[in-house]
C-alpha cells in the first residue's frame, strides 16, 4: 500500500465550520436534553460503536465538535484514523458532562459516518492499483462546505489530493480551450499571469492536442476520457518527447477499470468515486 499523508487543517479554520453546523442542529436549544438536564450536571461515560466494516477517519474532527460545546470532555480515540474495524468494535470512548455528550452526538457522528464511508471506498480504490506506480488523486467533485474534511478523509484511504481549489493549479479544460480559441492561446496567456511556481495542467482527448500541451511545455497533462489503446499510445508520446512531464487519467474510472488504466503508465488516476460513490459508515454512540 502506498503511503499517503492525511493532515488536518488547523482548528482556527475548522472551528468556524464545526460551530455553524452545531448551530444549525441545535438551533434556539435542544429541546430534550435541555429539559432533562441541566448544564455541566451531570458526568457520563459514552461509547463510539462500529456497525459495520470499514476504514475509520474523522475522529479528531468529532473530538472537537464535543470539545466546542464542553472544552472538559474527554474524547479518547481507540481506533486510529485509517484503521480498518468491523462491527461491534469500540473505536472511541467519551466522557464529560452528558448535556454536551447529547448535544453534539448527532454532528460528531455524522461527520465521522461520512468521512469514514469515503475513507473506506478510498481504501478499496487504492488497494486495487498497489502494485503500480501510478497513484489514486481525489477531484473536486465534493460536498460545498466539506470539501476540506472530504479530501481528508480520501487522504485518510490513500488516495493523494488533486487541487483544493481554483487558486492552487492551473487546470486548462476544454472549456477553457475554446474560450481562448485553442490550447497554445490558453497557455500563452495564462503563463503570463499566473504566479510561480503554480504548475499548468491540460486536459486532452486526443494525439494532437497531447502534442500542442507538448510543445507549449505544459507542466501535467491530463488524458481525458480516452480509450485503453490511445491513453498508451500518448504516454508513450509523452514519455518519449518530454520524460519531466506529468501524466494523469480521468474519466471513466471504476473499480473494474482501474488496473487497466494504471497499466498504461501513467502517474495519476483521478477519480471522483471515493467521495461522490461512497456510503456512510455505519457508528452509533452508547451512553454507558
Amino acid at each position: 500500500m502506498k503511503i499517503s499523508t492525511a493532515v488536518l487543517p488547523p482548528f482556527l479554520i475548522l472551528d468556524q465550520l464545526l460551530q455553524s453546523w452545531l448551530i444549525e442542529d441545535i438551533g434556539r436549544g435542544d429541546r430534550t436534553t435541555q429539559s432533562l438536564l441541566s448544564q455541566n450536571t451531570i458526568e457520563g461515560t459514552a461509547k463510539w460503536v462500529a456497525k459495520a466494516s470499514g476504514v475509520i477517519a474523522g475522529l479528531p474532527v468529532a473530538a472537537r465538535v464535543f470539545q466546542l460545546l464542553n472544552p472538559k470532555v474527554s474524547f479518547m480515540a481507540v481506533a486510529a484514523e485509517g484503521q480498518q474495524c468491523e462491527p461491534g468494535e469500540i473505536i472511541a470512548e467519551i466522557q464529560g458532562s452528558l448535556d454536551a455528550l447529547l448535544m453534539g452526538e448527532r454532528v460528531a457522528l455524522n461527520l465521522a459516518m461520512r468521512l469514514s464511508g469515503i475513507a473506506t471506498l478510498t481504501r478499496k480504490y487504492t488497494a486495487e492499483i498497489a502494485d503500480f506506480p501510478a497513484q489514486l488523486v481525489d477531484t473536486r467533485k465534493t460536498t460545498p462546505g466539506l470539501r476540506i474534511l472530504e479530501k481528508y478523509a480520501t487522504a485518510v484511504g490513500g488516495a493523494i489530493n488533486h487541487r483544493m481549489g481554483l487558486d492552487d493549479a492551473v487546470m486548462i479544460k476544454d472549456n477553457h480551450i475554446a474560450a481562448a480559441g485553442g490550447i497554445k492561446e490558453a497557455i500563452t496567456r495564462i503563463r503570463s499571469q499566473i504566479p510561480y511556481p503554480l504548475t499548468i495542467e491540460v486536459e486532452t482527448e486526443s494525439l494532437e492536442q497531447v502534442k500542442e500541451a507538448l510543445e507549449h511545455k505544459a507542466d501535467i497533462i491530463m488524458l481525458d476520457n480516452m480509450s485503453l489503446d490511445l491513453m498508451r499510445e500518448a504516454v508513450q508520446m509523452i514519455r518519449h518527447l518530454d520524460s519531466r512531464v506529468k501524466i494523469e487519467a480521468s474519466g471513466n474510472v471504476t473499480l473494474e477499470t482501474l488496473r487497466s488504466i494504471a497499466q498504461t503508465g501513467v502517474d495519476y488516476i483521478s477519480s471522483s468515486a471515493p467521495i461522490t460513490q461512497s456510503k456512510w459508515l455505519d457508528l452509533s454512540m452508547r451512553i454507558q
